[in-house]
């Protein structure tokens, strides 16, 4: 009788470090956004509009949605063509940005201090968002090249 391969993992053979790490962010990320959740619901249940802040249901949403694109980029990282402190890397700074952008979220959901963090953009926000763009779109193009180099050269 024939019996399927079993991934790499189910057979107790670990994952490379800079997988595991971006494998770990991704759940660290999840469990973040379920409790961002519980914080919506609260929300939600307690005001008059039945509501929740709009930075509080923006930080719930965009945690869950790093969380997989998190899991999506240590895909990137497990089947890199380049070595581990060049995925590590790129992971790191792309995942650091989305805990940012998170944390961000969340800081204007407790404060309650804006609807659009956008209204009053200044140089730092400027050069925050270039920072966001150069980092997360530069490090997902140096795992996904990494990709292709492995699997189409």
């Amino acid at each position: 009788m024939w019996i399927p391969p079993v991934p790499c993992c189910a057979m107790g053979t670990p994952l490379a470090i800079d997988t595991a790490l971006t494998v770990l962010a991704a759940g660290l990320i999840f469990i973040w956004a379920l409790i961002l959740g519980v914080w919506k619901y609260r929300q939600m249940a307690t005001s008059p509009d039945h509501l929740a802040h709009p930075y509080v249901d923006i930080a719930h949403r965009a945690a869950l949605l790093y969380a997989f694109a998190t899991m999506l980029l240590a895909v990137f990282v497990e089947l890199s063509a380049w070595p581990t402190w060049v995925n590590l890397t790129s992971a790191a700074v792309v995942v650091a940005f989305f805990v940012l952008a998170i944390a961000t979220y969340v800081m204007h959901g407790m404060r309650r201090d804006t609807t659009n963090q956008f209204e009053r953009i200044d140089t730092t926000v400027r050069v925050a968002m270039a920072a966001l763009i150069v980092g997360e779109i530069g490090g997902t193009v140096v795992l996904v090249a990494g990709f292709a180099a492995a699997q189409f050269s």
